[in-house]
């Protein structure tokens, strides 16, 4: 597929796909959302992680409302059924682990695209913002499932009333990501993530994602039922043979990841 609205590569095991819309700031139209959910579904067959990040000052900014004509009729439940939730699905089911690399601005549904990768590393000076009651909407694209996960009901429920800016430093704080980084560290350091990541054992990272998601409808006897029956798996895969062998012999594991 010819990709217009994103850019995929895939080097060393770390499928990297780069919103390309920078003079809207990678605003989210129906043709890059459709990309962007054919290029997940390409990269998680051959890469061993994925990193989303924006080309230019923004992230992602969210729904593309330039056109306002079109915009005022949107209608705004089809797109999301048809098409904001098959993309965020394919990322949040996606086998190989995925970040997402916040190099700046990520509102609207921006911010909850950015939310749906398994971890999210972002530069100290981006934002994130629930701008949608500045618009009358409510938030969208997961963001109402993402946020109390993460940050609490209280703190939810104010990023969504007030819309107000949140620093990647809050956002830190708060557990909403896992990491704000000095502008001129940023991309060595998610290239750094990303490369141990994809040097990892990807079936235990696949696993590790299921027995988290899963705690939050568990009881403890089911969780432990779970973590019991996940282990087992993994206790008799190639990676836990060459963890055991690498730790008795003191060298650095080679992990197959698949």
């Amino acid at each position: 597929m010819q990709y217009e609205t994103i850019r995929l590569s895939d080097r060393d095991g770390v499928a990297v796909i780069q919103f390309n819309r920078p003079e809207v700031m990678n605003a989210l139209n129906t043709q890059m959302r459709a990309e962007l959910l054919h290029a997940v579904r390409e990269a998680e067959k051959t890469a061993r992680v994925l990193v989303m990040t924006g080309k230019g000052r923004a992230f992602c900014s969210g729904q593309d409302l330039g056109d306002r004509a079109n915009a005022a009729n949107l209608n705004l439940e089809r797109v999301l059924r048809d098409e904001y939730e098959p993309m965020l699905m394919a990322i949040y089911e996606c086998a190989i682990p995925t970040i997402s690399a916040v190099n700046g601005p990520a509102a609207g549904a921006g911010a909850n695209l950015a939310l749906a990768a398994d971890v999210v590393i972002a530069a100290e000076s981006a934002v994130f913002l629930q701008a949608f009651t500045r618009i009358g909407l409510i938030p969208d694209a997961g963001g109402t499932y993402w946020l109390p996960r993460q940050v609490g009901a209280a703190k939810a429920m104010g990023a969504a009333l007030f819309a107000e800016p949140v620093t990647a430093k809050q956002a830190s704080d708060w557990g909403m990501i896992w990491e704000a980084v000095a502008d001129a560290d940023f991309e060595d350091r998610w290239q750094s993530r990303a490369a141990h990541l994809a040097n990892g054992p990807t079936a235990a990272y696949r696993a590790v994602k299921e027995a988290i998601r899963g705690s939050f409808d568990n009881d403890l006897p089911q969780q432990l039922g779970l973590e019991a029956r996940l282990q087992g798996r993994m206790g008799k895969t190639r990676d836990f043979k060459e963890g055991v062998m690498a730790f008795l012999e003191k060298r650095a594991a080679q992990f197959e990841g698949r």
